[in-house]
């Protein structure tokens, strides 16, 4: 167990009640429906430590960093590239995060105690799994169906506790479930919250937060509390080959502070609905899936900032985000050799961001300001994909996928129709209504990839990709450059700048060649070492520029941020990742010993302006010592 923040006692499980009762049968797992790749990696759920974070799970993924935002909102980067550059997948659903400051991600909607199987593709991502993304791609499910034998029933139920004395975070994690042999139904559900945490020591002045705030200690990190619940509900049948699968999600999170934002979550409320079907016939194995996903989504000034100016109490602002997706893929042997795979998609995503009036002076109204209005952003893809096992050493693999994705966005209003000064909004926003906001983006990824395997001890892989990604709604859509507040506001990137959109981008596209080399006992169980550099060339690469390049005026500022707009540039990202693992006994006397080293370089920047890329992780090294006594791990 790692505790990574100084002055914290870890208590993983205060609580731990495993209940298992099966009735005239035994525990049945369809391996015939369960598809699970054979490198997904294991998970080490230490649940104090990622405290209703899904994303920490990754910490340990080859190539894979994390960006912390709020509490149970951390972003993953992959080979410097991060956010809506990733392909991220929960439970087969395609998520988008509607804020513009990104604090409802993808992975914030899963619990991690849920989480059975994660699959990380840094390298080279088959087009199955690609689309619309240039970094790689996470898929995350939670826990598979298990059923009865015949006449059987198996029941199952689990509760887990936490608590970290840093921050006082707690938190409870329920699992229940009912199975005969042909239908189960399972509950999963979490709570977790926490208070602000406290640093190794002090790093400012103790005082008041902000005024009319309360007391923060020298060593206390303001805006780093949260209160998340996630509930899910799956109900499931099995008849021979087919399973059809039903699935409920609620989660609410009533606050969740941002140390890295000027704006705090102060209600995330969310339903998931979701179908899937795999269906195993002669000709080969059938998948579908629907899923719709509604969230509604509320920022304001939290606890310790401050939340009046004027006569305004508060900043109010709400969104309102809609995901509709349907997936169809199919997969036969068209030989002894080949395997092919093909499938479509199809996403509708409807997004509106407005904030209301606050106080009666201009600056925050009498309108209510229209961030987005009626965003639209669709696109269906089709896909093939063909593996080849050449013999006992060579496999092969090639892709193409073709991707259709239109948005678009209604017109806009700010807080006031003024047409001059920095408080007016009304010439911006005639600006922008004068365009035609209706974009089509034609793209086409590519794979090519081969594995070489000459014995049981090492592999080779190779391969080459080229990916592409339209840009979202908030970098095409988001139009107020006249007043720094409001370009404050819209900071997806985190970094404190304000940022207004660019109509005019074009998608970004991505060409990347990877080599991944593996040597191994044959067993894999005494030693590893797995080495994987990477080379990145991105055309139309989506970076902040000046306002001024691309034709916008925006609000000046002294306060040592700047405002600014978004471009298409090229950039380029290389790096090398490398893993290792030696056992350094084997059980006997007091225990298993284990020493494991982990290594990441990865060097990015703009060509067109000579800068580095931001969120890129610099040279790092892990070393740990793994011990298994009996049933302890540590």
């Amino acid at each position: 167990m790692k505790c990574k923040k100084m002055h914290l006692i870890c208590i993983p499980t205060l609580l731990s009640l495993l209940v298992s009762n099966t009735v005239l049968a035994e525990h049945l797992k369809l391996d015939d429906i369960e598809v699970i790749s054979e490198e997904n990696s294991p998970l080490n759920k230490d649940y104090a430590t990622t405290a209703g974070d899904a994303a920490k799970l990754l910490e340990n993924e080859m190539g894979v960093s994390l960006y912390r935002a709020g509490g149970v909102s951390s972003l993953p980067v992959i080979h410097g590239l991060a956010d809506d550059r990733i392909r991220i997948q929960v439970d087969g659903m395609d998520l988008i995060s509607s804020c513009a400051n990104h604090m409802n991600p993808a992975l914030s909607y899963i619990d991690p105690f849920n989480v059975q199987t994660i699959k990380v593709y840094s390298g080279i991502t088959p087009v199955s799994v690609g689309g619309d993304s240039i970094a790689g791609t996470i898929l995350m499910l939670s826990k598979q169906p298990e059923f009865a034998m015949e006449g059987g029933l198996l029941t199952h139920a689990t509760i887990n506790s936490f608590y970290k004395s840093n921050n006082d975070a707690h938190g409870v994690n329920l699992s229940a479930s009912v199975a005969n042999a042909h239908a189960y139904l399972q509950y999963t559900g979490t709570t977790v919250e926490a208070n602000n945490y406290r640093a190794g020591g002090a790093f400012k002045a103790a005082g008041i937060a902000a005024n009319g705030r309360g007391y923060l200690g020298a060593d206390e990190v303001g805006s780093s509390y949260y209160h998340s619940d996630n509930h899910a509900f799956v109900l499931g049948f099995h008849q021979e080959n087919h399973l059809f699968e039903l699935m409920l999600g609620l989660q609410e999170i009533p606050y969740q502070g941002f140390t890295n934002q000027r704006m705090d979550m102060t209600n995330n409320e969310s339903q998931q609905y979701r179908f899937k079907y795999e269906g195993h016939y002669d000709w080969g194995l059938l998948k579908a899936s629907a899923y719709h996903q509604r969230t509604r989504h509320s920022m304001n000034f939290g606890d310790d900032k401050q939340f009046f100016y004027g006569t305004a109490p508060g900043m109010p602002m709400e969104t309102e985000g809609v995901t509709t997706g349907v997936s169809v893929e199919a997969e036969t042997s068209i030989s002894s050799r080949d395997l092919l795979r093909m499938g479509a998609e199809y996403q509708r995503y409807r997004l509106d961001d407005w904030w209301p009036a606050s106080g009666s002076g201009m600056m925050m109204g009498p309108n209510v300001f229209w961030n987005i209005n009626n965003g639209k952003r669709d696109h269906f893809d089709v896909f093939a994909e063909l593996d080849s096992q050449w013999n006992q050493q060579w496999f092969t693999q090639v892709g193409i996928r073709a991707s259709q994705l239109n948005s678009d966005a209604g017109n806009v209003q700010g807080y006031n129709n003024t047409t001059v000064g920095m408080a007016g909004y009304g010439a911006a926003a005639n600006a922008f209504n004068a365009l035609d906001h209706s974009k089509s983006d034609h793209n086409v990824d590519v794979t090519m990839l081969a594995r070489y395997t000459p014995d049981h001890n090492s592999s080779v892989e190779a391969g080459y990709a080229m990916k592409t990604r339209a840009p979202n709604l908030y970098e095409r859509y988001t139009w107020a450059n006249t007043n720094t507040m409001v370009l404050n506001m819209n900071n997806w990137i985190g970094d404190g700048n304000g940022y207004v959109g660019n109509i005019n981008l074009k998608p970004e596209t991505a060409h990347t060649l990877s080599i991944t080399g593996e040597w191994h006992d044959a067993q894999k169980e005494d030693w590893q070492i797995k080495v994987e550099p990477y080379f990145t060339y991105i055309t139309d690469y989506i970076d902040a520029v000046s306002c001024a390049s691309v034709g916008k005026t925006c609000a000046s500022r002294t306060d040592g941020f700047v405002n600014l707009s978004l471009d298409n540039q090229t950039a380029q990202l290389y790096g090398i990742d490398m893993r290792a693992r030696k056992r350094l006994s084997d059980g006997q006397g007091l225990g298993r010993f284990t020493l494991t080293s982990a290594l990441s370089y990865t060097r990015g920047r703009n060509l067109t302006t000579d800068d580095d890329l931001y969120q890129i992780m610099p040279f790092n090294l892990t070393l740990g010592v793994e011990h298994a006594y009996s049933a302890w791990k540590t």
